[in-house]
């Protein structure tokens, strides 16, 4: 009888160990550069209710459409989250987070899932870093958190990459410019899309967003929101874009670039580069002062980005640009015999404890295989332990690296590794 055979899901991907370092290296700088802006983390369950989803991201939205994992037990509907603003939201009505005071500046690492046609750089299982800062409609929140995502990049090493910048308004200038663009594309209406012509009623600036060939003629030729502007707009948009000048922050205006849902209001960015071919952003974002009401909250200005975790590591391997070190570990013991075996199982301990990284052979493997499987792992030093060695208590201490030995004891080998006070 043959073995059954398993895979993955379509569009998920196993993070094998060599590959896991690169992500935690990831990760723990965004951890690290998080602190240095003052963000907090926050970290929300993978499952959300289905209505959450559907409020947060519009019913005419694509993913909502097309690409929610959805499920129900009873009378309860959820879906594997596809995003995580509006579960970040949800979370500050939830639990009250403005009763902390001040602005709250939250961040996150996490997957996402969408189902998608898996292509590179966009799985069903994908992940995602990013921002919420909610509580403040001041322009200068719409500048960190675009400030922050753009260090996060520069300082891993991608430079290459070019900030789009838009403003979309506030509600009212949002429904003239609605009425501009259904006035524009009215006369070619049935030249669209069939997925334009959906979106042409509800939900017009989704058009914008399209990417269907026969679309494209009237979008080139579209207004531009920005003609619609108030005049409460056009000065935060005047004061992003100061202080972008400001802080030496390059972008490009792209009067096309556009949030369809409605509660996205004002500014709107998006990170793009090159170096991912055809799929070229890499995040985005904008504010959305008006989502935290659309869920159940008072009225919260908020402003917010996220980027994809796969194609930021796309990015990285395009320009050559190692994430961490290769595997290593400091000590690895080679014992030969039982009673070396058990000295060598109590010293584990003793170093680790020190902060020393440390392994041993599992297998009792002749003295030539342990060599070999410590050159494998990358050992700096290896203990040599034998019969001999357990009787006059002193031990071959290898530096691999430089190809020496010394005879030292063990308490000579832990001060090698104690700094000099």
């Amino acid at each position: 009888m043959a073995q059954p055979k398993y895979t993955t899901h379509p569009g998920m991907v196993d993070i094998l160990p060599d590959d896991a370092r690169k992500w935690q290296y990831v990760e723990q700088l965004i951890h690290r550069e998080a602190k240095i802006f003052n963000l907090e983390e926050i970290r929300t369950p993978i499952m959300e209710q289905t209505e959450l989803i559907v409020r947060g991201l519009g019913q005419l939205t694509d993913i909502v459409s097309k690409e929610i994992f959805s499920f129900s037990r009873g009378d309860d509907h959820y879906v594997l989250r596809p995003e995580l603003t509006a579960p970040v939201v949800r979370a500050y009505v939830e639990h009250h987070l403005e009763q902390r005071g001040g602005s709250q500046k939250l961040y996150y690492i996490g997957p996402m899932f969408r189902a998608e046609r898996p292509q590179k750089g966009r799985q069903r299982q994908f992940h995602q870093f990013g921002i919420e800062v909610l509580g403040t409609d001041d322009a200068v929140a719409d500048v960190e958190v675009i400030a922050f995502m753009i260090h996060i990049y520069n300082t891993i090493g991608i430079t290459n990459t070019t900030l789009k910048l838009n403003s979309i308004g506030d509600p009212e200038s949002r429904e003239s410019y609605k009425k501009a663009l259904k006035a524009h594309l009215k006369p070619n209406f049935e030249s669209l899309s069939e997925v334009s012509k959906k979106r042409y009623d509800k939900n017009p600036l989704r058009i914008l967003d399209s990417k269907e060939e026969e679309d494209q003629p009237f979008i080139e030729s579209a207004p531009v929101i920005t003609d619609y502007l108030s005049e409460g707009s056009i000065e935060h948009y005047r004061k992003v874009k100061q202080y972008l000048d400001d802080l030496k922050i390059p972008y490009e205006e792209d009067p096309y670039l556009v949030r369809g849902m409605d509660y996205y209001t004002e500014t709107a960015f998006e990170l793009i580069s090159p170096d991912l071919g055809s799929q070229d952003a890499l995040a985005g974002g904008g504010r959305y002062d008006l989502l935290v009401e659309e869920i159940g909250g008072q009225p919260t200005p908020a402003v917010g980005f996220a980027a994809g975790m796969e194609r930021l590591m796309i990015a990285c391997e395009e320009l050559g640009i190692t994430l961490g070190e290769n595997k290593k570990v400091d000590v690895y013991i080679v014992t030969l015999g039982d009673q070396a075996r058990k000295w060598g199982v109590k010293k584990l301990p003793e170093l680790r404890n020190k902060g020393i990284s440390a392994t041993m052979d599992y297998k009792g493997r002749s003295m030539k295989a342990q060599m070999k499987d410590a050159n494998r792992e990358n050992a700096r030093y290896t203990i040599i332990v034998g019969d001999n060695e357990l009787t006059e208590g002193t031990f071959t201490f290898r530096d691999m690296a430089e190809s020496e030995e010394h005879s030292l004891t063990f308490e000579q080998i832990l001060a090698r590794f104690t700094p000099a006070v």
